[in-house]
């Protein structure tokens, strides 16, 4: 079955997720509970399904918008989305689950 087939998870994806549960911890806001699951996921796994990829791919499409926000990329005081963006990997994670999630189009 085509969903069930794993891909190894980028060096960078795994460094990104890590960042994002940190800063997480530290200032207590951004994202879900199924996004600090994903960075969980992607911190300590070395592979992950292309289910789990197609779902990523769609996340990025949907908070690409994120990257607008007062605050995005600062680590002294990040805005929600971007600890969001990071615990789903980042942009090593969208450019990655982008083109695996493409290249698997039905």
């Amino acid at each position: 079955m085509e969903n069930a087939r794993e891909f190894a998870v980028p060096a960078a994806v795994k460094k990104n997720a890590q960042k994002g549960l940190e800063l997480r911890e530290k200032f207590g806001k951004g994202s879900t509970e199924v996004g600090i699951n994903r960075g969980h996921q992607l911190a300590e796994n070395d592979t992950i399904s292309l289910e789990v990829i197609k779902k990523m791919s769609a996340y990025f499409a949907r908070h690409e918008v994120d990257k607008n926000a007062k605050d995005f990329g600062n680590e002294a005081s990040p805005s929600k989305g971007y600890i969001a963006w990071l615990l789903w990997g980042g942009d090593a994670a969208k450019e990655w689950a982008d083109k695996i999630a493409e290249s698997h189009r039905q």
